[in-house]
């Protein structure tokens, strides 16, 4: 039934890549679109994530909020979708996938933000600095297919996304490794489902914002 796992979104949002996981398990689920300005900070959306962004997931009546968090939510949830790691992979699997939720986001949007920490105070941060993030994310993805190595898991949705999406938007160079990446990813049949339906939904409000 899609009451028991509901997706709540925008489609200009991360939520883009709680549906990309979502299409990948091949979980049926329903989808609640929140607007920016109004129902995702009304009381009735606060009351399942009290920050007011998306995405955030209920299934079963347990709330999941943050991308990293829904992907491997997911994978445990819907074991049969191979996406959770083998035992062998567990290490690389949580060691990169929580790198990417922070240490990479941290240091993308610190760079976009024109924010440079003093040479003295660059401990406060986790990742250092940018030109080394941008340098482990290289010598990682330069040696192996996926973050596990040659099987794509549930931690390429998420780092997938990030990559695709920083690079897109010059908040990581267009690295070699970078781009073909997010080509390997990108080309998944999951990857491209969720993404039109995305696409429809941002069509759809386009359309009926447009004079009558």
């Amino acid at each position: 039934m899609t009451d028991q796992l509901i997706l709540y979104t925008n489609p200009q949002s991360r939520g883009r890549i709680a549906r990309w996981m979502l299409e990948e398990v091949g979980a049926t689920y329903g989808v609640e679109v929140l607007d920016y300005a109004s129902t995702m900070k009304g009381e009735a959306y606060r009351a399942i994530n009290p920050m007011g962004k998306v995405p955030a997931i209920v299934h079963d009546g347990k709330v999941v909020t943050e991308c990293a968090a829904i992907c491997a939510y997911l994978a445990e949830a819907f074991p049969e979708a191979g996406l959770a790691p083998l035992p062998e992979e567990r290490a690389d699997y949580y060691r990169w996938l929580f790198y990417a939720a922070g240490p990479v986001e941290q240091a993308a949007t610190n760079h976009a933000a024109a924010f440079v920490a003093a040479e003295e105070k660059s401990r406060m941060f986790g990742y250092g600095t940018y030109d080394l993030v941008v340098e482990v994310l290289d010598g990682l993805l330069s040696s192996r297919s996926y973050v596990t190595g040659a099987r794509f898991t549930a931690a390429d949705v998420y780092l997938g996304s990030q990559i695709g999406w920083l690079t897109m938007f010059g908040m990581l160079p267009k690295r070699d490794s970078f781009l073909a990446y997010v080509e390997r990813v990108q080309s998944r049949e999951a990857y491209k489902r969720a993404w039109a339906l995305d696409d429809a939904l941002v069509a759809a409000a386009q359309k009926a914002a447009e004079p009558a």
